[in-house]
């Protein structure tokens, strides 16, 4: 017989089932980066977006090369496909002299690209020296 109890019972059953398989499309979703994809990714999980190629992704963590060459595992949530472009504000480190200005790339060809800084510089530089916000 069926009683409020029962039907209470099984509602936690399905409940915590559905929770389950929630969980497991999340995890399976979080697995979503293949070797080689370029990306950016929260150094240190900083407040910065590097560029970089995942090595891996367990779906516990992906593991990517930064193109300065730098190797980090981190959260799948601090890790974005590549969205660079023409046009995209970003900062670069200029003429690698270790300071940072920002600007807009007018130029993108795999890890080159010229950039125009918001004073008018202009530079040609590789991705492996540049970040976002």
């Amino acid at each position: 017989m069926l009683t409020l109890q029962s039907s209470r019972r099984s509602l936690g059953r399905w409940t915590r089932w559905l929770l389950a398989l929630s969980s497991l499309a999340v995890a399976t979703a979080a697995s979503a980066y293949q070797r080689g994809d370029w990306v950016l990714a929260k150094y240190k999980n900083g407040p910065f977006w590097f560029p970089g190629v995942v090595e891996s992704d367990t779906g516990r963590g992906v593991t990517v090369v930064y193109d300065d060459g730098d190797r980090e595992t981190l959260a799948s949530n601090l890790v974005k496909n590549y969205n660079w472009a023409p046009g995209s504000v970003v900062e670069c480190n200029f003429k690698s002299g270790g300071k940072w200005f920002r600007g807009k790339i007018t130029t993108l060809s795999g890890e080159d690209l010229s950039i125009t800084y918001d004073d008018g510089d202009k530079e040609r530089t590789k991705t492996g020296l540049c970040r976002s916000r």
